[in-house]
């Protein structure tokens, strides 16, 4: 049961937005199951979004396979989309990734990733919608 007296109203307009699970990632800073998320396997040409925001993320051509489970890019699409911070949570030390429009978790940021950044920004499918390329190269 959701003790919805004691929200703000930026968490009731995130709860209205978002389903429950997707609310949990972006908001809670949850990480969903690996292998599971729709976005995992997923090959299409386009942009993946914020699924709170829709501001752009990450481009498909940066996207690899990196056998964790989680989609995974080797660059943001800007220098500018994602903002990164430390993460002392769980007794791990990592780096975060949140959306700078709107500041919803996305996931990590690992230095194991392939040139030429060797990042590995590890997503939760959960915090990401597609846009996908026409033929011409625009975004649908």
């Amino acid at each position: 049961m959701n003790d919805t007296s004691k929200q703000t109203p930026a968490d009731a307009h995130w709860r209205a937005r978002l389903s429950p699970e997707q609310y949990a990632v972006c908001r809670c800073s949850v990480t969903e199951a690996p292998f599971s998320g729709r976005w995992y396997r997923h090959h299409a040409d386009g942009t993946y979004v914020c699924i709170a925001c829709a501001a752009p993320l990450f481009d498909s051509a940066a996207k690899y396979d990196s056998g964790s489970g989680w989609p995974s890019f080797w660059q943001s699409i800007a220098a500018t989309a994602v903002s990164e911070s430390e993460d002392t949570s769980h007794d791990m030390h990592r780096v975060e990734a949140r959306c700078t429009s709107c500041g919803s978790h996305l996931g990590h940021v690992f230095p194991d990733g392939p040139p030429p950044t060797g990042l590995r920004y590890c997503i939760n499918s959960l915090a990401l919608d597609f846009v996908a390329r026409d033929v011409t190269g625009k975004r649908r």
